[in-house]
């Protein structure tokens, strides 16, 4: 390894992931009044593949596939596979155009669904899934899911009584390399930070931020009422602030400070901060204003910090596309080719069913993790705050990925849950 390489290579310990930020694990919550219920058996994760395990695998195709069961099968709805179908839609040039870090797809392969897409009469989106699909499980399948939401919180453009929480735009002295353009090996890979002395360094954290390390560096978008509210808002990326005449700004993820994310939830239990049944993002918010400066020093455990940028619509997920309440999820795009839908049969009935992955997170790493998206308002932050959610995952695959990849030093195959294992 030469010189050059080993200093990218040791700076990758101080890189964060690019994306949303995403909420910890929560404890399970209640089912969201009116959601679709979807009561159909689960489907059972597969047999470990065998080689899955060790190593701990970096993509989907190191980790091992299994063909699932035909599309046609899935306790999908006409509704579900529509909404799912408009979404493909509005990722498909995304699909067209990025390397998938997975491994599994080549832009090329999705072209056919991506050109039949657009063309599906009314009432025929199910079968149009069915027609362009194929599923397949990655390892064992065994989903996690947690859920994210748009919320809204107090604000104000001017800085004025009641508001003193500065929200940051991107910084000026923000560098942020895409370490994919030095190595081919390093594609998908950040690395953020600042210049000082011609050296790269890493960027204030949250920390040193909210004591004024970036001031006159940062332009302040706006001005928050709670530091709580602004510090949740954070995690889940985008949001609505209610401004004092009563109009919406709404704010969107626009860059991070590359340092690491913690999720305070965990730390909080794993101290015995929160009492059974309290493991909920509503729990620790509880926990934090009543006990305002524990709170204050625990939340500066998470030094990632996230800036933000005026909105003019919906918020806007990793693929430059607007995300989608109960149909937009973020996943790991080493385990999924960012755009392709999947299946998730899971143990909370509101979040069974059909997503399209259309956004990525700082805590959703490794194969078959994702986080699903409610959309706004009360009901979508209670669903959200309380998702947390275990079952199997079906990835969505244009018909024929399976059959490209055999010849890759892999075995098995079809459609009927036969197995590829990991190349040698």
């Amino acid at each position: 390894m030469n010189r050059g390489r080993w200093v990218v290579a040791l700076a990758l310990s101080l890189a964060a992931c690019a994306g949303r930020i995403a909420p910890p694990a929560a404890g399970s919550g209640p089912v969201r009044a009116g959601a679709p219920k979807n009561t159909a058996p689960p489907i059972a994760p597969a047999t470990a593949v065998a080689g899955a395990a060790a190593p701990a695998p970096t993509t989907a195709v190191a980790t091992g596939l299994r063909a699932g069961p035909p599309v046609a099968s899935l306790p999908v709805t006409e509704e579900q596979a529509e909404a799912a179908r408009v979404a493909f839609i509005a990722t498909c040039p995304a699909l067209l155009r990025r390397a998938d870090l997975s491994g599994l797809t080549r832009n090329e392969d999705w072209r056919a669904a991506c050109d039949a897409a657009s063309a599906v009469p009314t009432g025929k989106a199910r079968a149009f899934l069915g027609r362009v699909f194929e599923t397949v499980q990655i390892g064992d399948g065994r989903a996690f899911a947690t859920g994210y939401y748009e919320p809204e919180i107090a604000g104000s453009r001017a800085q004025a009584p009641g508001y003193a929480v500065p929200i940051y735009a991107r910084p000026s002295d923000l560098v942020d390399l895409d370490l994919g353009e030095f190595a081919s090996d390093l594609k998908g890979r950040r690395l953020r930070g600042r210049i000082e002395g011609g050296t790269l360094v890493p960027y204030p954290d949250r920390a040193a931020i909210e004591d004024g390390a970036i001031a006159g560096r940062a332009r302040v978008l706006a001005w928050a009422a709670d530091p709580v509210e602004i510090f949740f808002l954070q995690i889940q990326g985008s949001g609505r602030l209610r401004l004092p005449d009563g109009s919406i700004m709404r704010i969107g993820y626009d860059n991070q400070n590359g340092r690491e994310y913690v999720g305070i939830g965990s730390l909080m239990r794993r101290r015995g901060l929160l009492a059974a049944g309290q493991a909920s993002m509503q729990g620790i918010v509880a926990w934090l204003r009543a006990h305002p400066e524990e709170g204050r020093a625990l939340m500066r455990e998470n030094r990632s910090f996230v800036f933000f940028r005026e909105l003019a619509d919906a918020p806007i997920g990793a693929l430059g596309q607007p995300v989608t309440g109960r149909v937009s999820a973020a996943a790991d795009p080493k385990f999924v080719p960012l755009g392709a839908p999947v299946f998730l049969s899971l143990d909370r009935a509101d979040a069974t069913g059909l997503w399209v992955t259309q956004d990525t997170g700082g805590a959703i790493k490794g194969a078959n993790r994702f986080d699903t998206f409610w959309g706004a308002g009360e009901s979508a932050a209670t669903t959200a705050g309380g998702m947390s959610a275990r079952g199997t995952a079906l990835l969505l695959l244009p018909v024929g990925t399976l059959a490209r990849l055999k010849p890759m030093g892999t075995d098995g195959g079809s459609n009927d849950g036969g197995t590829i294992a990991p190349p040698r």
